[in-house]
């Protein structure tokens, strides 16, 4: 049984079905209970909209040539394939960009495209609108949850993205968007149906046609739902780590205190699909003087020991009020040469997007920066000192 969080937040009653954050049959489905497709008619019609929306890109029922005008009318009459309000757009000196895009009043969230990135660039999109984690090194860990994102709200981030690249249609040769992380905001196992059914559609063959190979979903470790991950959607797996030992993780990563190292570990180790072929990628922020020691190397080693996996060494990105700064290059080069040495890849990751507030731990709404700048303006002077200041835009 998939685990979800019962949020407030939700979108208006009465707001018309976004199609493009639809599965096949639901799609279908949905064409029939709107009367739009007979059920006979429905599957054929279904494919005609699933490959305008995905394949082709447009965001509106009139541009579907091969669709009868009546039917469009209807189309547009019960539903929406509109592509969400993007309110800020930014891109770094090094070619990452970052979108600020709004899908409901209230409702924003941060989306970075890192170019050079897989066989040539990966999208990192949220899966929900703030975060209950609480990771002490992560800026997103300071943002309280809102809500989960719904699976079309997780789909129009790729769909921005792929607007700004110019990747219509989704065929197209030399396609700078071949890989997509779920590594923004939020904890993408506490919604693992959106996230689900919105790897299935980015990954549709006649439509986004993003390979399940190339999909990667980054937990903390939300144990219960790893095996249900795996099952249902074929995904890579990247495991947040961070520690080597229950203790430190408690203090990086609150949900250990739930779900500790040892049990963590037995869960990784049954992931459906585990393989040399499909290795799982633990992830591991690299703090000065807090987990960088070759001691902490060698027990990490100990830790993944017959695991097919792989570690990305991530130096520590700088926020606004941070506690942590980043190790020091040469050990993170010792720490490295350990793992490399027991036979496990152990890529540096090069900061990227710092400059925008757009590296890995580094997303927040801008809706909840203002909001931060607006109560200090109106409590005034020495107040809510414990607030980050404001991150530049």
């Amino acid at each position: 049984m998939t685990t979800t969080l019962d949020l407030s937040r939700a979108r208006p009653a009465s707001a018309p079905v976004n199609l493009s954050g639809l599965t096949r049959s639901q799609l279908q489905a949905a064409l029939v209970a709107a009367d739009v497709a007979p059920a006979d008619k429905a599957r054929m019609r279904a494919s005609q909209v699933w490959r305008w929306m995905h394949q082709a890109g447009v965001t509106e029922f009139s541009a579907m040539t091969n669709v009868a005008k009546d039917t469009q009318a209807r189309l547009a009459g019960a539903f929406t394939i509109a592509r969400p309000e993007v309110v800020e757009r930014q891109v770094s000196k090094d070619g990452t960009r970052k979108w600020l895009i709004r899908t409901a009043p209230g409702i924003e969230i941060e989306t970075v495209y890192i170019p050079d990135v897989g066989r040539s660039g990966a999208l990192c999109v949220s899966s929900q609108v703030g975060c209950t984690l609480n990771c002490t090194f992560c800026h997103t860990g300071t943002q309280a949850l809102v809500r989960n994102l719904t699976a079309a709200e997780i789909v129009a981030q790729v769909q921005v993205a792929k607007d700004d690249l110019a990747e219509w249609p989704s065929d197209k040769e030399d396609r700078l968007l071949s890989n997509v992380v779920f590594m923004g905001m939020g904890e993408p196992l506490y919604n693992l149906d959106a996230v689900a059914d919105a790897l299935d559609i980015l990954s549709d063959n006649e439509g986004i046609g993003i390979s399940r190979r190339r999909i990667t979903v980054s937990t903390s470790g939300v144990v219960p739902q790893l095996e249900a991950l795996g099952t249902r959607t074929q995904a890579m797996l990247a495991i947040s780590l961070h520690a080597t030992n229950d203790p430190l993780r408690d203090e990086l990563v609150p949900l250990n205190r739930k779900y500790p190292l040892a049990e963590l570990m037995a869960g990784i180790r049954a992931y459906p699909g585990l393989s040399n072929a499909r290795r799982v990628t633990f992830e591991y922020v690299m703090l000065k003087g807090v987990n960088d020691s070759p001691a902490e190397a060698r027990a990490l080693v100990n830790l993944i020991k017959g695991i097919p996996a792989k570690v990305n060494l991530i130096p520590f990105n700088p926020w606004p009020g941070s506690p942590y700064e980043c190790s020091g290059w040469g050990a993170i080069e010792t720490f490295a040469a350990i793992l490399n040495k027991a036979g496990y890849a152990s890529p540096i990751r090069t900061p990227r997007g710092r400059d925008i507030l757009a590296a890995c731990g580094q997303l927040k709404s801008e809706s909840e920066k203002v909001r931060a700048s607006v109560r200090r303006r109106e409590a005034g002077p020495g107040a809510l000192a414990d607030d980050p200041p404001l991150a530049p835009n």
